[in-house]
């Protein structure tokens, strides 16, 4: 799709695994320390301050991406496409 993702960014004070510049989009690759409770409470709050931003989040998890790497790669071409601007 020719774009840029940059591992590891800094947003408003936050570590971003991957960030697109053009279309201020945050990709967040989420092991199972997300799965409790008080970490789920802060990426939640986390999420909505980077959204504040207009930066636009995609989650997926460690799990999808070691099981099912082909399927995360068509829904994420998918998503992505569905941002990209149209001609």
């Amino acid at each position: 799709m020719n774009l840029k993702f940059r591992r590891q960014h800094l947003s408003s004070g936050y570590l971003l695994d991957f960030y697109c510049d053009e279309l201020n989009l945050a990709i967040e690759i989420d092991g199972s320390v997300h799965d409790n409770e008080e970490q789920t409470k802060y990426d939640e709050e986390r999420q909505k301050a980077i959204e504040e931003k207009k930066i636009k989040f995609i989650r997926i998890k460690t799990e999808d991406v070691e099981n099912n790497l082909n399927n995360v790669l068509k829904d994420l071409t998918t998503q992505i496409s569905s941002l990209l601007p149209r001609p």
